[in-house]
């Protein structure tokens, strides 16, 4: 008896350590297995695939992400040729001004020449959208074919009036992180009153390249060379190189850094087709949901977003919105949106249900910006006192 039990011990005893081991494995994983559930599940921004690919991201697998979106969109291109689905153009309308009108506004924009010979009823054409600001439309919409060969798609271009407008960075718990902020999300009743457009930000900080700053505050430090959204303490705002176009001076309010310019003096920048130069996560020849600002020769800003879209469709768009400057903002399905408010009356609050997204397939809706878990950051702006 003594003899069969030293084996039975020793079986025993080498069951405890592998069971012992299995315990211990788990007891490690179990912190890594309940972020991952919070990230996806908990309050967040995006849709599951988008919060999980964050998720690894942020430990530690962003190359592995990169890798399988990178497969998935080379499987996955946007149509060649075709034609848009009816109505994907809407109409586009003249504007109409109140009986008062005050103070300084800039001339509406002239139409964006179309890409694509012969243009569709509508394409290029400028319609105003959202809440006037002292008489006059603010913002304008227009709608287009982004190239010759991705002719079914449609990409949406917004002019901002800066001269009837102010901008302001709204700073998220995940991006940039490290708040408290001057302006977080939620939008809160006060500033929907005057609130007219809002629209995606960046990438992630670990992605963007470049640094974030805002009343005195800085979560990522700035860098020369970046291309950078400047807002200047009156609300003012710019798309410019930092170090050339825009420094650090008492009136710089916000800065947001994303990549470089992708247009400069009015011409998209050289090397657009260098791999990992718009979007280490993707690759900019893959063709994708993407989005860009830039400003104009007159000061007005123009927001570029749409789907099947790679740099330099992206930087041909902002080109011939007129954009003098521009840079990149974020990319992929989930985060590409812009909205903007028409409230019924002048001083009513902006609300997701007078909103209306630049284009109807954009995530997030008209709510997005409203709840209070959204977690990035984003630009606002809105009327000028």
């Amino acid at each position: 008896m003594a003899i069969a039990a030293v084996p039975l011990a020793r079986g025993w005893a080498r069951r405890h350590r592998v069971v012992a081991t299995i315990v211990v494995l788990l007891v490690c994983l179990s912190p890594w297995e309940v972020s991952l559930a919070w990230a996806v599940t908990g309050p967040g921004a995006g849709s599951l695939s988008g919060r999980t690919a964050d998720w690894f991201r942020d430990h530690g697998g962003a190359s592995t992400v990169a890798w399988v979106e990178n497969l998935w969109y080379s499987h996955h291109q946007p149509p060649r040729g075709g034609h848009p689905p009816r109505g994907a153009i809407p109409a586009s309308s003249p504007a109409t001004a109140s009986a008062v009108i005050t103070g300084p506004h800039l001339a509406p924009p002239p139409a964006i020449s179309p890409l694509v010979f012969p243009g569709l009823p509508g394409e290029g054409l400028w319609r105003p959208v959202g809440r006037p600001v002292h008489g006059l439309p603010a913002v304008y919409e227009a709608f287009l074919r982004p190239d010759s060969v991705h002719t079914s798609l449609i990409a949406g271009v917004a002019w901002m009036d800066t001269t009837r407008l102010r901008a302001s960075l709204y700073g998220g718990s995940y991006i940039p992180g490290r708040g408290p902020w001057a302006f977080a999300p939620p939008i809160s009743p006060a500033a929907a009153t005057s609130l007219v457009a809002v629209f995606n930000s960046g990438f992630r900080m670990k992605d963007a390249r470049g640094g974030y700053y805002e009343a005195g505050r800085t979560a990522v430090p700035l860098v020369d060379g970046a291309a950078s959204f400047v807002i200047y303490r009156d609300g003012r705002a710019t798309v410019a190189q930092w170090g050339r176009d825009a420094t650090m001076t008492p009136d710089v309010f916000a800065v947001r850094q994303n990549l470089r310019l992708l247009v400069d003096a009015g011409a998209a920048v050289p090397g657009l087709d260098g791999r990992w130069a718009w979007g280490a996560t993707l690759g900019d020849k893959v063709f994708v949901w993407r989005s860009g600002v830039g400003v104009t020769a007159e000061g007005a800003l123009v927001y570029v977003a749409g789907p099947g879209l790679d740099a330099p469709s992206l930087a041909g768009l902002l080109v011939r919105a007129g954009a003098l400057r521009a840079m990149e903002l974020d990319i992929n399905t989930d985060w590409v949106n812009m909205t903007v408010y028409t409230p019924a009356a002048a001083n009513a609050p902006a609300a997701p249900g007078n909103g209306s997204t630049l284009l109807p397939e954009m995530r997030g809706g008209t709510v997005r910006y409203f709840e209070p878990w959204w977690n990035r950051d984003f630009i606002t702006m809105s009327a000028a006192p």
